[in-house]
């Protein structure tokens, strides 16, 4: 008696997770659609200023596949690149110019700002820098851009005309993250999706929905919004940095447009596991909102979303549940087939999809020991600072 029941409640468990698949198929933005790419655009009759913001911190060993592309930019108008070297102990600075004498290409002006003050994270400290160089230029737009992220040619121009096509105030485009290690294979599509799931793309540029988010590593921006929006002082504690920059102008009026890019992409490694727990662990707990309410309801849901499916397969085959089994394989293989499109999007092998229960557990404890380390003192971190503030994010909703 005491085993049907058992077998029972798990059933009703696995509805409801079979259930929650099926909404997130649907209602949810179509989240795991990967063809939400730069939107209709055509040339401006006349192209408009641009200044590249680049805060670079110890960046020496991606900033030769980076930089370069950036200073090659095709682009019509006037464009400059501004690097803030920020405090870098590995000769960034020098190389960023040495590159600039070796390539050609864009203007290149390279500045330090100094320790960030109280209340400031580090890598904001440095886009404000920035951002105070270029200004000095009156551009019309701002491309914050990261060291390690390499541009194809036409990038700049490709996103100003989106911009200027669609008026949106800001167009960021997420790039296409490294994977080539067996650990980036399992966890850097992952990643995204995850990151999609919570934040859906077509919700965020759609007129009126208040989904706001940015991915940090390409980011144009109106600088008149940057302005109005008081960008980067009334962010400048936030840990993610990206999306709350993302709410602050929509928050004053803007519109935002977020996807997934064609040939824009991150060439830092991310090699073994530590490396990528680092990674998410920086921030996972901060996206929480340092909420232990929060942390308890993630866990519960990933558990509930990622874990029981392939749970009630094993539970079910072994005790002879055939329904279990049944319901399981089916929220299964729903994950699964929603998973195809981000591992094609990578182009990894599609067997890939069905570990992604594993992969969501590597993300529930990696979410996990993020509190940990918070409650521990030691915060976030960005490029060797930490910052361990209870409060941190506490502006970003």
């Amino acid at each position: 008696m005491v085993q049907t029941a058992a077998v029972s409640a798990f059933l009703w468990i696995t509805v409801v997770s079979l259930a929650a698949w099926c909404w997130l198929l649907l209602g949810q933005g179509f989240f795991w659609r990967t063809d939400v790419r730069l939107p209709r655009r055509q040339d401006p009759d006349v192209w408009p200023s641009v200044c590249v913001v680049v805060p670079a911190r110890d960046e020496a060993a991606v900033l030769p596949a980076g930089l370069p592309s950036l200073l090659a930019q095709d682009y019509p108008g006037r464009a400059e690149v501004f690097l803030v070297d920020d405090g870098s102990t590995d000769g960034t600075g020098d190389l960023a110019r040495e590159l600039s004498r070796r390539h050609g290409g864009l203007p290149l002006t390279v500045g330090s700002p100094g320790e960030p003050p109280a209340g400031w994270t580090g890598k904001l400290w440095a886009v404000r820098y920035g951002i105070g160089l270029a200004r000095a230029r009156d551009p019309e737009y701002l491309l914050l851009t990261d060291a390690d992220i390499a541009h194809a040619p036409d990038s700049l121009r490709e996103l100003v005309a989106a911009a200027r096509t669609g008026g949106f105030d800001v167009v960021s485009q997420m790039a296409r993250l490294r994977v080539a290690s067996l650990w980036e294979r399992l966890v850097v599509p992952a990643f995204v999706y995850f990151f999609a799931q919570l934040y859906p793309f077509r919700r965020i540029g759609r007129p009126g929905s208040r989904t706001a988010a940015a991915a940090g590593g390409c980011v144009l921006l109106r600088a008149d919004m940057a302005e109005k929006a008081r960008i980067p002082e009334a962010i400048r504690h936030a840990v993610i940095d990206d999306v709350a920059l993302a709410r602050a102008v929509k928050g004053a009026g803007g519109r935002v447009w977020l996807g997934l890019a064609d040939r824009v992409d991150s060439v830092r490694p991310y090699p073994r596991l530590r490396d990528l727990w680092r990674m998410v662990a920086r921030s996972a707990y901060a996206q929480l909102r340092h909420s232990p309410p929060l942390l308890l309801g993630t866990v519960a849901g990933l558990a509930l979303v990622y874990l029981v499916p392939p749970a009630a397969v094993a539970v079910g085959a072994a005790g002879g549940a055939a329904r279990v089994a049944l319901v399981g394989a089916a929220a299964w293989a729903v994950m699964t087939g929603t998973y195809l499109p981000m591992l094609r999007y990578y182009r990894q092998p599609l067997w890939l999809a069905p570990l992604l229960p594993l992969t969501a557990f590597l993300y529930l404890v990696m979410t996990v020991d993020s509190a940990v380390q918070h409650y521990r003192g030691r915060g976030a971190a960005w490029k060797g600072r930490t910052y361990a503030r209870p409060d941190a994010v506490a502006d970003e909703g």
